[in-house]
């Protein structure tokens, strides 16, 4: 709250006033003071600092530009926007690129309104690369629910899409093509990613976590070089050795820690002769990584039944719809439900859960998949 009142460039009562927050405004206020004087104590500076540093001395250290150009606009808050036109002042041209259509992140101190009304010529590219005709006009539908909005067309891609609404993502065919899993909230997303396992698919959620942990596919990696007689790098082989038991089983009893230089690749006599591999090159990784757990085992089989690649990217990925922005997929498969403080602030604020679902469907290259709410009273209907 200290730092959004601070990139919104409004009091700290203000903020607090519209927070909703339980802690009483004398413990904030305190809390905030001090925050200031343990900084200045201790001679600490934080990003905002940073900000509000530059805003305030622009004018005598920014230098000059012949041409500046912003992107992603409609993203910044008010202390940002301080920052842009200082810039600007010191730049012969600055061009400002943004769509306010996609501003989502009003709830971390965006100001959209500003982008909206910021002085200069304009120009819309018309044209869509990405969302098929019928997908553009669901996107057209949503956003002309948006009250304040720079009006603009734009063409979809000359192409027909699939829009179908279901009632369970079970069913669908997921072997090919790139899919996108959405929502408002991580834990509408949670049924999913047991099925995903269940079914023996490789994918990716939170951010770039993927489904398989790297140490795993290291060593899956480095087993995969034993058998093929390739060789590995030390941190594979160390990652390798992890999953091995070292009593004498798959590696000799004192040699778990795999010597070597890190310039220098492994093979498989090295390891044999100089760290104490018992393990053979005719082992299946299964047999020979015996201390992989159990659950991690149950699903490596059910990916290498399915002929899931460990070191490709998913081509399957589940976010929340803010984590999405910029991305696409082929498919998109999105949950329409939608959480109680959601609900809440949309009665408030609808234009920001507009544009959320908005950002949603135009993150679709080819079909867009619905899934039935949990509660219909609860959720955004497109």
């Amino acid at each position: 709250m200290i730092t959004l009142a601070r990139l919104k460039q409004q009091p700290l009562q203000s903020e607090y006033n519209q927070s909703g927050l339980n802690n009483p405004w004398l413990e904030v206020d305190y809390a905030a003071r001090a925050l200031v004087e343990y900084k200045k104590t201790h001679g600490l500076f934080d990003y905002t600092d940073m900000l509000e540093l530059f805003a305030d001395s622009a004018s005598s250290v920014c230098p000059e530009f012949k041409l500046a150009m912003l992107d992603e606009a409609q993203d910044l808050s008010p202390l940002q926007w301080k920052i842009a036109h200082a810039i600007d002042n010191k730049s012969d041209r600055m061009y400002c690129a943004g769509d306010d259509d996609q501003a989502i992140y009003k709830w971390s101190g965006a100001d959209v309104e500003h982008f909206i009304n910021l002085d200069g010529g304009s120009e819309v590219l018309e044209q869509s690369y990405r969302v098929p005709s019928n997908i553009h006009t669901i996107a057209e539908r949503i956003c002309n629910r948006i009250k304040r909005r720079f009006p603009k067309k734009y063409l979809p891609r000359k192409a027909e899409g699939i829009f179908q609404q279901l009632t369970d993502f079970s069913g669908l065919d997921m072997d090919e093509g790139s899919w996108l899993f959405l929502a408002q909230a991580n834990y509408f997303l949670s049924p999913v990613q047991n099925f995903l396992k269940s079914q023996g698919y490789f994918y990716e959620h939170g951010g770039g976590v993927r489904s398989v942990r790297e140490k795993i596919r290291m060593a899956l990696g480095a087993w995969a070089c034993i058998q093929q007689g390739l060789p590995l790098s030390l941190d594979a082989a160390k990652a390798m050795y992890s999953f091995m038991n070292g009593n004498g089983v798959r590696v000799t009893r004192g040699h778990k820690k795999v010597i070597g230089d890190p310039e220098v690749m492994l093979d498989y006599e090295y390891l044999r002769d100089f760290n104490g591999l018992l393990a053979t090159p005719d082992m299946g990784w299964q047999e020979a990584l015996d201390k992989l757990p159990s659950v991690d085992v149950a699903y490596l089989n059910a990916l290498v039944s399915r002929g899931e690649d460990l070191t490709k990217n998913p081509r399957i990925r589940l976010s929340t719809i803010h984590g999405a922005k910029g991305g696409e997929a082929d498919n998109v498969v999105l949950f329409t439900d939608i959480t109680a403080a959601a609900e809440a602030s949309m009665e408030q604020d609808p234009d920001s859960m507009h544009r959320v679902f908005y950002v949603a469907v135009t993150r679709t290259r080819q079909n867009l998949y619905t899934i039935e709410p949990q509660n219909f009273y609860r959720s955004y209907a497109l």
